[in-house]
């Protein structure tokens, strides 16, 4: 008798597969410690930013997917969760894609570069402590001119902190000379 995987571990693994090496095997070259804290930290967006709920709403929208694809069917409170910031970042890594040359995949990990994660391999991770990374990044605590959150802007015409990520990225693309 052969047991099915668990979704949530499934739907993990389905999310990594986006973005991980092809063909990485050895914990130098592979991140699922640093993936799985991603994925069990809850992406959450402020009042200074109210569009970014379209963030997260890209980020359910992978499990949608997930579940249109595998025809896996989770327990109905699993679509209720609340975005990790792993879907979050691998959602918004394909809107990124959708408008410049970059694949989804170099996307992500400029975003986690940008966050100063981008290192943290399963050969160095051993319980990093990476949450005020992501506290910092979530609650928009980085500094005015976007250091420390996804988008750092050379001389940003307004506190970075207050704008949507949309426009943090748009505004990126520009300072970055990526368009």
């Amino acid at each position: 008798m052969s047991y099915a995987e668990p979704i949530e571990s499934a739907y993990f693994n389905w999310l990594c597969a986006k973005v991980m090496k092809p063909g990485a095997t050895t914990p130098s070259q592979t991140f699922w410690k640093l993936l799985a804290e991603l994925h069990h930290t809850e992406f959450v967006w402020t009042v200074d930013a109210p569009m970014d709920e379209n963030r997260a709403e890209d980020g359910l929208d992978l499990r949608r997917e997930y579940v249109d694809t595998t025809h896996n069917e989770p327990d109905p409170s699993w679509a209720y969760l609340g975005c990790s910031i792993l879907e979050m970042l691998i959602a918004f890594s394909r809107r990124a894609s959708f408008v410049t040359e970059w694949r989804s995949r170099e996307w992500f990990w400029e975003f986690l570069k940008n966050i100063g994660i981008d290192h943290l391999s399963d050969g160095v991770y051993n319980g990093h402590d990476i949450s005020g990374i992501l506290e910092k990044l979530v609650w928009r605590t980085y500094e005015y001119n976007g250091n420390g959150g996804l988008f750092p802007i050379h001389d940003p015409g307004e506190d970075q902190r207050k704008v949507e990520i949309w426009y943090q990225f748009c505004e990126y693309l520009v300072d970055h000379d990526i368009c």
